[in-house]
Order: C-alpha cells, then structure tokens, then sequence
C-alpha cells in the first residue's frame, strides 16, 4: 500500500510538472471598447505572436503555450471577435474589420495575468466562412514556428494618409528638457536646443491643418513637470506630445540610433527603462519612491492607454515614411512603451517621440539639419491626423 501511495505522489508531481508551463486563458469579455483577456497567470515575453491579413481585412494574435479553460470562454463576443484552441498549445484570436488593422494590444503592469486588445468598429459583413482557424492547409495561416512570417503591412510610404483631418482639435506640444537642464550633449549639440526647433516646426504644421496649438515651452527655459502636463488637461487638448532626443554612453555612440515613440507604461525591457531614467532624472528631483508608484499605479489602467498606444503607432509610422523619402538608412527603433513621468499628469493621450540618438554622429548630424528637422515634424502632424481621423471614426467627436 505504501509503494503504491508512492506511485500515486510521484505520477501527481510529474502531472503538475507537465501542466505547470501551460497558461490558460479563463475569461474573455469586451468592456469600453476593448477584448478583456483573463489569464490564469502572466504571459511571457515570448508568448504572443501577430500578424494581419487581406480580404477581409484580419488581425491575428496567437498566444503560445496556452489552453482554453471551457468552450465558453469565447461566448458573448462580437461576430468579428473569434477565439479557438488552434492548436494543443495554441489559443488563436482573429479580429476582423472594413479597415487594415493595427497591432493595439498591451499588458497592464497591475493585474499582470490580463491582456487587452482595442477593438475596431464592427465590419459590415464578418466573413466567418472565410477565415480558417482551425490548423488546416492554408497558406495565410499564420506560419509555424521556423518558418519565415511573410510580411503583412506594406512599406511605411505605402501607407495611405487620411483624405481630411478633423480639424478645430488642440495639440499641446512639449519640448524636452530647457534651461539649466540641457538634456543629452553630445558633439557640442544640446538636446534641449534641436528639440525645441523641431517643436516650433511641429506647430507650424499643426496649425497649417487647422489645428490650434499650445507649447510648454517657446523659449530656453525650464518646467516643473505640472507645468508640462497640467495644460493638456485645463485646455481640453486631443493629445499632448513630447519631443526629446536620445543617447548612449561613449562606448555605444557609434552603433546605436533610430526613431521610437513611447507612449505610458511600466516595462521590463531593460533598453527601455534606461531611455525612461534619463529623461525622468530633472523632472522628479525631490520626489519619493513612494509617491512616484502610487501615482504611476492609479493611471496606469485609465482608457488613455490605449489611445496613447493607437497615436504612438500613427506618429512612428509617419514620421519614418517622411524621413526615409529622403534618408532611406534610418532606422525603426518602433513604438514602445516605458513609465515616462511627462506622460504621467496628463489625462489626454499622450506620447513621447525620441525623434533620434543625438550621441550618434550621422544622427546627431540630420537632428541639426532643418530639412530633416521639418520631415520629423511633417510626419508627427501626419501621425496626429490620421489618429485623430480614426479616432472620430469610432466615437464620432
């Protein structure tokens, strides 16, 4: 009897072993717009894959290493949101829509086990018979592992520009740093100083689409950072913008460069929480740990995450069109997101644009270069048209 409670123990053990690794997702819902996914534990780094395609316009997202609970989980979604267990390990989300869609999904750093995806209006027809989920032979699937994904989004040039803009819709932009705080210096360039031209040539492409503009800052003075944020909120703004450029150590000056538009969040990308640090460094002098988390906790689940996600996709992928028609080496660092305390006072969706590594020489170069200061500026008014347009789509201000 003994040896067989022992077998018993040992076949109990090595069952939790094998299930251990396995997620479940346990709950789906929709609320404000947006697939609330419930999961039974938080996702890993690498275990959510996405892709798009065409005819009928698709978003798919594939969460590894995961099972469904029941077969009800899906039930109550709207007719264009499916779930299925694609494959044993595999929980498979196709969103469709009239428009291209756009990757719109984050984790919430408090509960750690959720994942939300915003969702599109729903399309006038769902093409259900169309869409294979289950792992049949079809070629627009999305690829198995080792198995090169094929591209899904053209070309950033490629992209189409909204045929009008809403118009009458106030933009506060900030620009970076400012008086006794110079920011990044690098090549005897000051970040406070190329920031602040890129902004006033940001405002004059706002304001050429219609859009009345207020800015931090117009001259080389310094901010409290209420003073940065509390305007987007007193002036009704549609979204507040920060301009900064980035740097790296001596070591890396020569190798690291790009464009990245951040919006808020807590991250545990370590390139990312050091980018956050500098800029953070002399707006939070005398503020404790303390109150920095509880203040950074309590807007961290508000719906402007995901607005600020939706306008950091739409200014990034503008910007790089604009700048690679004339400088086709620049490089994507991509939209990320990281705890930037700008972002934080503000109730509005807010971004901070990286418009490039002032510490890398070439780079440094265009960032002084006003050609090149005006395609940067060009492409973040175009970004904050089309998201103000896709925005009117859905809530129809």
């Amino acid at each position: 009897m003994a040896k067989l409670g022992r077998i018993f123990i040992l076949l109990f053990v090595l069952n939790t072993l094998l299930v251990s690794g396995i997620n479940t997702l346990q709950k789906a819902l929709v609320q404000k717009g947006e697939l609330q996914l419930y999961f039974s534990k938080p996702l890993g780094k690498n275990d959510l894959a996405h892709s798009g395609l065409n005819a009928p316009y698709r978003m798919i997202y594939d969460f590894k290493n995961t099972r469904l609970a029941h077969n009800r989980v899906a039930s109550g979604l709207p007719d264009n949101v499916r779930i299925s267990q694609y494959k044993p390990g595999i929980v498979r989300i196709v969103i469709e829509a009239d428009t291209r869609l756009k990757f719109a999904g984050y984790q919430p750093f408090f509960p750690d086990n959720q994942y939300y995806i915003a969702l599109p209006k729903p399309p006038k027809k769902v093409f259900a018979k169309q869409v294979n989920i289950a792992p049949k032979k079809n070629p627009r699937t999305l690829p198995s592992k080792g198995v090169t994904e094929p591209k899904i989004f053209p070309r950033e040039s490629a992209i189409p520009l909204p045929s009008r803009s809403s118009r009458s819709k106030l933009i506060v932009i900030d620009a970076g740093h400012g008086g006794q705080d110079a920011g990044a210096v690098a090549g005897g360039k000051k970040e406070k100083d190329v920031v602040l031209q890129i902004a006033k040539k940001l405002e004059q492409e706002l304001r050429k689409r219609g859009h009345p503009v207020y800015m931090t800052r117009s001259t080389d003075r310094f901010l409290t950072l209420p003073q940065r944020t509390k305007i987007a909120d007193q002036k009704d703004s549609a979204a507040f913008i920060s301009i900064h450029a980035n740097s790296v150590p001596k070591n890396k000056q020569n190798k690291v460069q790009g464009i990245e538009t951040f919006f808020l969040q807590k991250t545990r990308d370590a390139r990312s929480k050091r980018i956050a640090e500098r800029e953070n460094k002399s707006v939070l002098q005398g503020a404790s740990l303390l109150s920095r988390n509880i203040i950074l906790d309590s807007v961290l689940s508000g719906p402007k995450i995901v607005q600020s996600n939706k306008l950091a996709i739409d200014v990034q992928r503008r910007i790089l069109a604009n700048v690679r028609s004339r400088y086709s080496s620049v490089k994507d660092g991509g939209v990320r997101h990281a705890p930037f305390w700008v972002l934080v006072g503000a109730s509005r969706p807010s971004v901070l644009v990286e418009v490039g590594y002032i510490s890398h020489p070439t780079e440094r170069q265009r960032l002084c270069n006003p050609q090149y200061q005006s395609l940067v500026a060009k492409g973040i008014a175009e970004g904050v048209d089309t998201y103000l347009l896709n925005r009117k789509k859905e809530i129809d201000f």
